[in-house]
């Protein structure tokens, strides 16, 4: 070393650059925590609570159901599997909602395809549970279904946003046939209760997006077909509709559903004390809703319905002067994709909606659909992230709806980038 020259101790260059990615990384979590929808996250932890005691409450009548003579399971089997997998979805929900909206985009995007793929295999080497293949498994099992429910409503929108830039784009008709290649495939399963779930989602896309109202009469229509077809062709949901129509049986799971609900009256039996839900199959899935009346009473119920609702609520307060459209319309699918599978559960199980084997979202048991869920969340969190110090002018999409009613023709070659 010359005279005069500084000593660097070896290394210090990596260590400056560790320091610096420990402060940019910092930094990316105080600016991730100033943009994020804090109330929209406080409302999905509570529902994710909430659904960690429901789930201990439902698990003893599954788990007893499920337990052999050379197995028994534990009263709490079933709470302790639901909360690694609530662990492992909050971790996949904050670290997707970290991401910018390009990357959310291009990654649902992508995820779709591999799904679409995934579900194209499920005929074929699915495994088959209650009569229907609906899973793979590759070492782990998963639906493809629930994963390509949140890439569906952003590839959707993405395409419907494409209207904006060239209205000629036959944009309706784009999403018209992925629509009618995934309801294919599900079917195929078959799914009709996820079917409903994708073409409901798909509506709410395509009106948003300023579809001719004298369309309207056609897709409803279309609708009906759709429905009298599945009836005709497939016995699961035939069997379903009848027993609805019916009004059901006293050994119907769905009549079991609203009688088990109803029982704990408006402030439930109390933990642990329900026993009708002894009785009622899937009591930690599609049927929790009715543990939860039993056990805690209508009064949770209703706050639970309040808590779905204040969600939708928050999310359309968000995007009221939202500027972009793509922005929009996948942040409008998302909470179509939550909104619309909670209100089927709860209304299955007070006996007001055909039998659909719809969990009720972030609250029941599950494995892959409750990563799934919160993958759903985290990306509807990304994408409604925004700094709070810039004003916006707004997209004025209730504007682009109206026009969109009038036909292409009225709009401008331009449109709003």
């Amino acid at each position: 070393m010359s005279v005069g020259q500084p000593y660097i101790p070896r290394g210090g260059e990596s260590h400056g650059a560790l320091m610096r990615s420990h402060l940019d990384r910092r930094s990316q979590l105080r600016i991730w925590w100033r943009e994020i929808d804090r109330v929209l996250l406080t409302l999905i932890l509570l529902l994710m609570a909430i659904g960690a005691i429901a789930v201990a409450s439902a698990s003893p009548a599954t788990a007893r159901r499920l337990s052999t003579s050379g197995e028994q399971l534990s009263d709490l089997h079933f709470y302790w599997l639901h909360m690694r997998w609530q662990l492992l979805g909050i971790a996949t929900m904050l670290a997707v909602s970290m991401l910018s909206r390009q990357t959310a985009r291009r990654g649902a995007i992508l995820l779709g395809a591999a799904m679409l793929a995934a579900l194209a295999l499920v005929p074929f080497l699915g495994v088959e549970v209650n009569g229907a293949k609906r899973w793979l498994r590759f070492g782990l099992a998963f639906q493809p279904a629930e994963f390509l429910k949140p890439a569906f409503a952003i590839s959707l929108a993405w395409i419907l946003s494409w209207r904006v830039r060239d209205p000629n784009l036959p944009v309706i008709s784009i999403a018209t046939g992925l629509l009618i290649v995934v309801a294919a495939m599900l079917m195929a399963q078959p799914d009709f209760g996820s079917t409903i779930l994708f073409a409901g989602t798909w509506f709410v896309l395509v009106f948003l997006s300023g579809i001719d109202m004298r369309r309207i009469g056609a897709l409803a229509g279309c609708a009906v077909a759709a429905i009298a077809a599945a009836y005709l062709l497939y016995d699961n949901a035939r069997h379903r509709i009848d027993a609805f129509l019916g009004g059901g049986t006293a050994f119907d799971q769905v009549d079991l559903a609203r009688r088990t609900l109803l029982s704990g009256g408006w402030t439930g039996s109390g933990l642990w004390l329900g026993t009708r839900k002894l009785s009622l199959p899937e009591a930690h899935t599609d049927y929790i809703f009715s543990v939860i009346g039993e056990e805690f009473g209508l009064i949770v119920c209703a706050v639970i319905v309040i808590l779905y609702l204040a969600i939708i609520a928050r999310i359309l307060v968000r995007l009221v002067d939202e500027e972009d459209l793509f922005t929009v319309l996948s942040a409008a699918g998302l909470v179509s994709l939550i909104g619309g599978q909670a209100f089927v559960n709860i209304l299955v199980n007070l006996q007001l909606f055909p039998s659909k084997g719809m969990t009720l979202p972030l609250i029941s048991y599950g494995g892959s659909s409750t990563i799934a869920l919160c993958l759903t969340v985290g990306l509807l969190l990304a994408l409604t992230r925004r700094n709070p110090y810039l004003s916006r002018d707004g997209f004025a999409w209730l504007d682009a709806l109206a026009k969109g009613k009038k036909g292409p023709q009225s709009r401008s070659k331009g449109g709003q980038a």
